[in-house]
């Protein structure tokens, strides 16, 4: 991505001192969560009657019933009569933390103005694996799944070379490119059957990227069977195919997601009734997500997107833009997880990220509304309600905004988690002698929720504090579903065109 796609910063903000970390460059140079990297090695698939990775029990891990992995063959993906089954995560090997944050120069290169989120950039390379995987990864690790002689339609990193005007089959012809990212590349195509343009994401030819999207094709064919009339507002796989080693899936072709109508925007909140527009819609794609068991793990606004970004300026005189259509589409379900299956340590973006998921009490279909309740707060306000990327700062922040984590929640881990984020009586270890001056200042600064979303008193305001109260609980016990949520008061309420309360 170029540095022409950064976040701008935002004149009405408090300003902080300079800090030779990162936090200066935070809306400058992209979120920080983008650059947690796992690196997963390429390596052939093992045998299958030996035990997998999948098999093992590690901790944080949610011990739950784990089937033998299966192999699938294309007639059977391609079938639109996909049972809904659970998905048996393919084996990876190899796995070494690196820092969580990586050089601005490499996330750089992924960052393309035109990108509209079809491929995200926290893809991962199966269903044990949740967290962006480096972009620095090197072909080279590949040799053994890739041939020794690089074809000359692809690239040293295994990723398809665009050509504008080119075919792919002789349905497709390659009209722009959308974007890149860590799976492969998004383009923009003609579909000379349907006489329409369609979005067509094409995965590396690597073979552990190769799986992973078959696991995620039985995934989205799975969710069109389901919902044929997408009532429930969950994208749809219209086709997919193997083209030069290649897994090309074919989708509609939308509009922008949030995050890039918010960076467009200048960061401008949404007015009310499109929140609650959005709200409405998001919350039913997750309660229909989790009537078929499954978790998104990785709900976030560059995960939605708009059908139509249409827009038109507030008043007069004014730069602000106000969205014509607020249909979304949810998008991204490569981390898609059956709640009875194996559940990796550590799931979804930070900035969205669960308590439960960072303290390490393991997860299920409360994480989902966590990011939900993140996600209605930034709309509310331009801005990511947690911006950072340290686990510790993360909770101090948390306990900052919202409350103390509760002694109970506490209680229910570890010895090595409570040593590493907890002193004395249950008290959060921050700050502690390693906490940077900065990073003690900025968490001082941050406005409680109520403050937030109540400065001054209306019903309105009140009635969404009480969802964001329901949805931010630290207890994933306590947290509201989905389903509950759709019958809140708040989405009874009435708004004009400019987002004022009518009654």
């Amino acid at each position: 991505m170029s540095t022409t796609n950064a976040r701008p910063t935002r004149t009405n903000r408090r300003k902080r001192p300079p800090n030779p970390n990162w936090r200066e460059d935070f809306y400058r140079n992209g979120r920080p969560d983008d650059q947690e990297v796992i690196v997963i090695s390429d390596s052939p698939t093992p045998s299958h009657n030996r035990p997998l990775p999948s098999q093992i029990e590690t901790r944080g891990m949610k011990r739950g019933r784990r089937s033998a992995p299966k192999l699938y063959n294309p007639q059977q993906l391609q079938s639109s009569q996909v049972l809904l089954q659970p998905i048996s995560a393919l084996p990876t090997h190899k796995r070494r933390r690196k820092g969580e944050i990586q050089s601005i120069q490499n996330y750089q290169q992924y960052n393309d103005t035109s990108y509209r989120s079809y491929i995200s950039t926290s893809s991962h390379t199966s269903a044990h694996y949740r967290e962006p995987i480096s972009t620095r990864e090197s072909y080279s690790s590949a040799s053994s799944s890739r041939q020794a002689i690089i074809p000359n339609y692809d690239d040293k990193d295994g990723h398809y070379i665009v050509k504008i005007g080119d075919d792919l089959t002789s349905r497709y012809r390659i009209t722009r490119q959308l974007g890149q990212g860590t799976f492969g590349k998004v383009v923009q195509c003609f579909d000379r059957v349907s006489n329409r343009h369609v979005a067509i994401k094409i995965i590396r030819a690597v073979q552990k990227y190769r799986d992973a999207s078959k696991i995620e094709i039985r995934v989205l064919n799975t969710l069109s069977d389901q919902d044929p009339a997408n009532i429930h507002k969950c994208i749809h796989l219209r086709n997919w195919f193997d083209f030069r080693n290649h897994i090309c899936m074919v989708f509609d072709l939308y509009g922008s997601s949030l995050f890039d109508f918010l960076k467009q925007n200048d960061f401008a909140p949404f007015p009310m009734n499109q929140i609650q527009h959005i709200a409405r819609q998001l919350l039913s794609s997750v309660a229909f997500l989790h009537s078929l068991r499954l978790v998104h793990t990785d709900l976030k606004p560059e995960n939605i997107l708009l059908v139509n970004d249409q827009c038109r300026n507030r008043s007069p005189g004014k730069t602000r833009r106000i969205l014509l259509d607020t249909d979304v589409r949810l998008i991204d379900f490569g981390s898609a997880t059956f709640d009875d299956e194996y559940h990796s340590s550590v799931v979804s973006t930070r900035h969205y990220r669960a308590p439960e998921v960072i303290l390490g009490l393991g997860w299920s279909y409360s994480c989902d509304l966590w990011s939900v309740g993140c996600i209605l707060v930034e709309l509310f306000t331009g801005e990511a309600l947690f911006q950072t990327h340290e686990n510790l700062e993360h909770l101090a922040m948390m306990e900052h905004v919202i409350g103390k984590i509760p002694d109970r929640i506490v209680r229910q881990m570890s010895r090595h988690h409570q040593s590493k984020y907890f002193r004395g009586s249950r008290l959060l270890n921050f700050p502690n002698d390693d906490t940077t001056k900065q990073s003690r200042k900025y968490v001082k600064s941050l406005r409680t929720l109520v403050d937030i979303i109540e400065p001054e008193k209306t019903t309105f305001r009140s009635q969404f504090y009480d969802l964001l109260h329901h949805l931010l609980l630290y207890d994933p016990n306590e947290r509201i579903s989905a389903r509950t949520a759709l019958r809140h008061p708040f989405f009874y309420m009435l708004f004009d065109e400019e987002g004022r309360q009518i009654r």
